[in-house]
């Protein structure tokens, strides 16, 4: 069972689509991350996507890496990433799936991780540099613990690797829509339409698009084909710029596009 792949289905279902919101933990402060992710679940958003703070983030844009170096700075470890989701489960029913890069996990140990993640109340893992056929102990450690596995689809997967994807997803499959690095853009590439289509040739069923998404306009876009839209960037800024309050009027603005989905 999933409960993230649940709420999915439960908002396709209803007519809609599923909001995605990102939000690294630590950021500006442990406090205030916590309270920025129940914000979250207050307002629109469906699945909360809790990222923890990495010295490389490859993948992340310019406003992530520079939350993310604020968080380490300020003195953000391991430990307080569970801390924030038994924090942030307490106060909401809102599934927390944990974006993570890998090297910290096995740091910490595969199986203590996800022993210690369930234990906090989180979902799942998005790990977006580890690939199927390399994550042999986390589909051990996460099938044992009931944890949702999340894994990354691009443009440039071929076919094998997509149904790949697919299949040792649990919870749902994250189609990148743009090669390239996070960030909000002026317009969500073609790209993700294509991707979303391959996905389900090979037997998707809950398929979310992320990497470039910034207005309810295009959450509305991306929900004319796809399951859900993921958001990270523009929730981080509003962060940055407004505090809580602007992370909860940014959430509730991206949410109108569900509905308007």
């Amino acid at each position: 069972m999933s409960r993230v792949a649940d709420v999915i289905a439960a908002r396709r279902d209803a007519g809609s689509g599923a909001l995605v919101g990102y939000l690294p933990a630590g950021f500006p402060d442990l406090s205030t991350s916590i309270d920025a992710a129940v914000a979250l679940a207050h307002n629109g958003v469906d699945v909360i996507e809790l990222g923890l703070p990495y010295s490389d983030p490859v993948m992340d844009g310019t406003v992530i890496q520079k939350a993310t170096q604020t968080a380490l700075a300020g003195g953000f470890r391991l430990a307080h990433g569970f801390e924030a989701v038994r924090q942030i489960t307490a106060q909401t029913d809102v599934p927390v799936l944990v974006m993570t890069y890998w090297n910290p996990v096995v740091q910490y140990g595969v199986d203590r991780f996800a022993d210690d993640l369930r234990a906090a109340g989180g979902a799942g893992l998005i790990t977006p540099d580890l690939i199927p056929d390399e994550a042999g102990d986390w589909l051990a450690a996460s099938d044992r613990v009931d944890l949702d596995r999340v894994f990354l689809a691009a443009p440039s997967s071929t076919d094998e690797r997509l149904r790949q994807s697919v299949e040792l997803s649990r919870g749902f499959v994250y189609a990148v829509s743009t090669m390239g690095i996070t960030g909000a853009r002026s317009d969500v590439d073609s790209a993700a339409r294509t991707l979303v289509d391959r996905l389900r040739t090979v037997g998707a069923t809950s398929t979310c698009v992320g990497l470039g998404i910034s207005t309810a306009e295009q959450v509305r876009e991306v929900l004319a084909y796809a399951d859900g839209a993921i958001v990270g960037s523009a929730l981080v800024r509003a962060l940055a710029d407004d505090g809580v309050e602007g992370v909860a009027r940014a959430a509730a603005a991206l949410s109108a596009g569900t509905r308007l989905a």
